[in-house]
């Protein structure tokens, strides 16, 4: 089992409550933005960074008829991909994907202890997604969790109004909290959750039933995340080439690993370890600032 979710351009209607529930699920701070509705540009903020994991991003696109340009929305995020990249590239394992039958399957999740701020994660991953903490005396890696503290919420007694919900209430409540939070406030169901391969099934199942239609109205014969990069957990339907909407297509299918692991293996591993004895070396010294610091802010407070 893997979970994944499964974007379709054409329902969203860029309202951007997603970017708004993932900012307040995260606790998120709010970043600088700007207006320039005059030159069509209604984007923000500008870009994914520490502070912002999902954005919708606007395109302008031909309709079929010719006659005018429609825009068409895509949600940008982590990828979570199958074999990622970033988890690769990380000489001390900081990075990992969830593995196994449980809901929260195919996240790749971040652990800040473990990391060295190496920043080797940026250089690797395809889709630019991991973001360093650069204005942090103490930085982390910031990028899309997969929302993995839903996913791996038990079952819970549930009350509305003071009524205790039950049976299949129950059930549905337990459920819509087990979800990403961008999935549950989607007013439109431009993105849905669920098991990777039923997605996929759906996907295509939409694909053939628009088969015929116009233009703009029948999808590409394609879902993009499907075999990019040996595969994402974000997947993609559009009715416009993808690479009109900002998606890299010069990827390949092959797993961004599958180059270095050739060269890894030639490696001693003698060398492979010193990347562990940095890590061991640089949390030393990180937690000897932290702990500085909070050491400073609790002298300061008691000089006030």
């Amino acid at each position: 089992m893997s979970t994944a979710c499964l974007f379709d351009t054409t329902l969203c209607i860029g309202c951007r409550a997603c970017q708004v529930a993932c900012k307040a699920w995260n606790e998120m701070p709010p970043e600088q933005t700007r207006f320039n509705g005059a030159g069509g540009d209604c984007e923000n903020p500008e870009a994914l960074s520490s502070k912002t994991y999902t954005r919708i991003t606007f395109h302008e696109i031909p309709d079929y008829t010719g006659a005018q340009a429609r825009a068409v929305f895509v949600k940008r995020q982590c990828m979570h991909c199958l074999d990622p990249a970033c988890v690769s590239a990380c000489p001390v394992a900081a990075l990992k994907t969830i593995e196994g039958d449980r809901n929260n399957a195919g996240a790749i999740v971040y652990d800040a202890e473990k990391c060295m701020g190496c920043r080797y994660c940026m250089l690797a991953c395809p889709f630019s997604v991991p973001k360093f903490e650069w204005d942090k005396r103490v930085p982390k890696i910031r990028k899309c969790t997969f929302c993995i503290d839903r996913l791996e919420k038990e079952q819970v007694e549930a009350a509305v109004n003071g009524i205790t919900l039950e049976g299949d209430a129950r059930d549905r409540f337990n459920k819509s909290q087990r979800i990403p939070a961008c999935v549950k406030v989607c007013p439109t169901g431009a993105i849905i959750v669920g098991e990777r391969e039923e997605l996929i099934a759906e996907g295509h199942r939409r694909i053939e039933a628009q088969k015929g239609k116009p233009d703009l109205r029948q999808y590409l014969d394609h879902i993009y995340g499907e075999k990019e990069v040996g595969g994402t957990s974000w997947l993609y339907l559009a009715n416009v080439p993808f690479d009109h909407l900002g998606f890299r297509t010069d990827l390949g299918v092959r797993p961004y690993p599958a180059y270095t692991n050739v060269a890894l293996g030639g490696v001693p591993p003698a060398v492979l370890g010193v990347g562990a004895v940095l890590g061991g070396v640089y949390w030393m010294l990180q937690r000897r600032t932290e702990v500085k610091e909070v050491d400073t802010e609790r002298a300061t407070t008691h000089d006030t």
